[in-house]
């Protein structure tokens, strides 16, 4: 798995990041198919320790991720690809407001079954101020 994420960031294609609360890793983010070009986009999936969800730390670390993917790398797309079942993943992908956008039938081979994933996404466009700012707002009110 690592020598994977080692060599999609070699080839810029992905990116990989570990999750850090209080000095200790709860999580992991990760970047994929980040295509540039007519395309111009990226795909991100993460997970979070149980003992950790809930605590706002995954909508921080996907605020930050697609700041990064908009600002550093200029990309125009972001999608997160969530299977129904996942609540708590839903939750963090409306708290940043991105735009669901249909389901993704027999999408990804899980548990010895292709899983139905909702698509959600955000572009550039729709973004009028940081990530990191509409989530830090929203946290306010």
């Amino acid at each position: 798995m690592v020598s994977n994420l080692l060599y999609h960031e070699r080839k810029q294609t992905g990116l990989a990041f570990v999750i850090l609360y209080e000095g200790s890793v709860v999580g992991q983010l990760n970047v994929a198919n980040i295509l540039h070009g007519s395309v111009s986009s990226a795909t991100i999936g993460y997970w979070i320790a149980k003992e950790y969800a809930g605590r706002n730390i995954t909508p921080y670390a996907v605020a930050l991720a697609i700041d990064h993917l908009f600002d550093a790398l200029a990309l125009h797309r972001v999608e997160i690809d969530i299977r129904p079942e996942n609540t708590a993943s839903i939750r963090v992908v409306e708290k940043l407001g991105l735009r669901k956008e249909g389901l993704k039938e027999r999408f990804i081979h899980i548990d010895g079954a292709w899983r139905d994933h909702f698509v959600f996404a955000i572009t550039r466009e729709e973004r009028s101020d940081t990530m990191l700012n509409r989530l830090a707002n929203t946290q306010l009110k």
